[in-house]
């Protein structure tokens, strides 16, 4: 069911400043009388293509609509008058903010942090308790953009502030993280992929496909209004429907404002933001243009990304897919600037926390059209050949029925080291445990199953396919998981383990991804430098040296950049 905006007594709000633009105008808000709407929907069905299902969903119930312009759903609210029309289309909880998703004219300006503040007030009353800058905003479609807002205290009112007309909006209809369709597109076969949280669905199994059912709509509270599709597959968080002929004929203007969700049979339908506006290109080409791509999800790790992409460019990857899980650290500049290196890398905006699994089978279908193979690593993870071969040499081996490489992971430790090592992470950190852990996957995404399902650590494959186990001797990756204690603390804040929020809690302490010897506890141990340190392993440092250092002062590429925390210091005071 749709949530009031009363739950969990979190309530957060944007006050939009738009000085220098306060002469600008957007689109206005129409209402249109019934009799109006009756004739622009028998344009849309002899004209577009929609089948009579479209125009039942359309004209079912006591439904009202509001239309404003031919873009917009029709359920939206939104201020206008002086001010471009800026829409609060939903917000989003989770433990720590709100994502307001603010709906903007497209040929708007992006709003940024100078535009926007986070206000609280008492309730019964206009005065202001809090006035808090929000995080960066994200903004990654040209009508759309992400504000999120600090959690505040309990029992505060929220409004939208207009501040130069005075105008205030609550802040629109409210959903929460864990519960919730949260993403969706059309794939190829005019399928549509759902992710959803809340179904607490095992994980790596198919389930019973004929136990749920797909939903489309705009407002899943009233079953006339919605229409009902068949689940194709379904495990994990993610979910395959039939979409209905209407959604595929539809106009872009429908598909963007229509919802996907899903429900158990006979159950509520979960609440979405999901809109499957994006599809896949229908034909595959007939060649890949990267032979090799990554794909990896962070937060907070732009100091180390320059150093990440720089090494694996060197060895033969030419495509870097970033999924961004709510950083704060101004990455969205360091990756334009390393885009303007030449080095061929997007960053995609993925706020949904929990989610690696969901966000890894989303790249992969991003991914599948230029990429011939696709490596799911992360920041602190790097491919290392200990016998001297190349990537090229690896994957050019394989036979045609080999989809998937697992390689093994070796875990470093501190390495003795008590600040960040000034070469960077390859260079400073040599001394690891001596037994591998786990395994990571490099797969050809055309030849992922259908579900998508997979465990971070590997994907399951089509029929007549299969994997191989890497050699430790031809490739490893070497993974630095235990890193000086400022990085260890902040990289595993939030992100321990599938279920823990914050790695402090006394939940899942048994889990692989809790710190052995750790526990929760947020106090540095006395010996932390010298822990995990049973084998000392020079061998990608060596190689780092030798193929990318200066011959003349020694440095390597990373290290001509500005110090990270400088650099943000300065970006943050040109902003202002």
């Amino acid at each position: 069911m749709e949530k009031t905006y009363n739950s969990f007594g979190f309530r957060a709000v944007i006050r939009i400043a738009m000085k220098d633009r306060a002469k600008r105008r957007g689109g206005g808000v129409y209402f249109v009388g019934l009799n109006r709407v009756f004739w622009c929907i028998l344009v849309l069905v002899f004209f577009f293509g929609f089948s009579f299902s479209t125009l039942c969903l359309l004209l079912r119930g006591t439904f009202r609509p509001r239309l404003i312009s031919s873009w917009r759903p029709p359920a939206l609210k939104s201020i206008s008058g002086d001010f471009p029309t800026v829409f609060v289309r939903e917000t989003v909880l989770f433990p720590d903010q709100a994502l307001v998703f603010l709906t903007c004219p497209q040929l708007f300006p992006l709003l940024t942090k100078d535009d926007i503040d986070c206000v609280y007030l008492s309730p019964n009353s206009s005065q202001l308790q809090l006035n808090l800058q929000p995080v960066p905003i994200d903004g990654e479609y040209a009508d759309l953009q992400i504000v999120r807002c600090p959690l505040q205290p309990r029992g505060l009112f929220a409004y939208v502030d207009i501040k130069s007309s005075g105008h205030l909006l609550s802040i629109g209809p409210t959903f929460h993280w864990n519960s919730l369709a949260y993403e969706a597109l059309i794939d190829r076969d005019n399928t549509t992929i759902v992710f959803v949280k809340g179904l607490n669905l095992r994980g790596g199994r198919v389930v019973d496909q004929s136990r749920f059912e797909c939903v489309y709509g705009w407002d899943f509270t009233r079953s006339k209004l919605f229409l009902q599709s068949e689940v194709i597959s379904i495990g994990q968080e993610i979910v395959r429907c039939k979409t209905p002929l209407s959604i595929l004929s539809g106009s872009h203007s429908i598909k963007s404002s229509i919802k996907v969700s899903v429900r158990g049979v006979g159950k509520p339908v979960l609440s979405s933001v999901a809109r499957p506006s994006r599809r896949m290109d229908p034909d595959p080409p007939t060649r890949k243009r990267h032979e090799m791509c990554i794909c990896t999800m962070l937060r907070n790790q732009a100091r180390f990304l320059r150093e990440w992409v720089m090494y694996h460019s060197r060895i033969g990857v030419e495509r870097w897919f970033i999924y961004d899980n709510n950083s704060d650290d101004d990455i969205s500049n360091l990756i334009e600037s390393l885009d303007d290196e030449n080095f061929n890398i997007t960053r995609h905006v993925w706020p949904w926390i929990k989610t690696q699994e969901a966000g890894f089978a989303h790249c992969a279908l991003r991914a599948r059209d230029s990429c011939e193979w696709v490596g799911f690593i992360d920041i602190d993870e790097f491919l290392h050949f200990p016998s001297g071969l190349s990537l090229h040499d690896v994957i050019g081996n394989l036979t045609t029925n080999v989809a998937e490489l697992r390689v093994s992971c070796h875990n470093f430790g501190p390495s003795g080291l008590k600040r960040v090592p000034a070469k960077g992470v390859a260079v400073g950190y040599t001394c690891r445990m001596a037994a591998p852990e786990r395994h990571k996957s490099i797969v050809r995404p055309e030849a992922l199953n259908s579900t998508l399902i997979n465990s971070v650590h590997h994907f399951h494959l089509r029929s007549g396919f299969e994997f191989v186990n890497m050699e430790r001797d031809a490739l490893v990756i070497n993974h630095y998981k235990y890193q000086v204690w400022e990085v260890f603390k902040e990289k595993f804040h939030r992100r321990v383990a599938t279920y823990v929020t914050d790695w402090q809690q006394e939940e899942n302490v048994g889990s692989k991804d809790r710190t052995p010897g750790l526990g929760t506890r947020p106090v540095e141990p006395l010996d932390w430098s010298t822990r995990f340190c049973e084998v000392l392993d020079t061998g990608l440092r060596d190689r780092v040296v030798e193929m990318l250092s200066n011959p003349k002062t020694h440095m390597l590429p990373w290290q001509k950049e500005v110090d990270w925390k400088e650099m943000k210091i300065k970006s943050s005071a040109s902003r202002r």
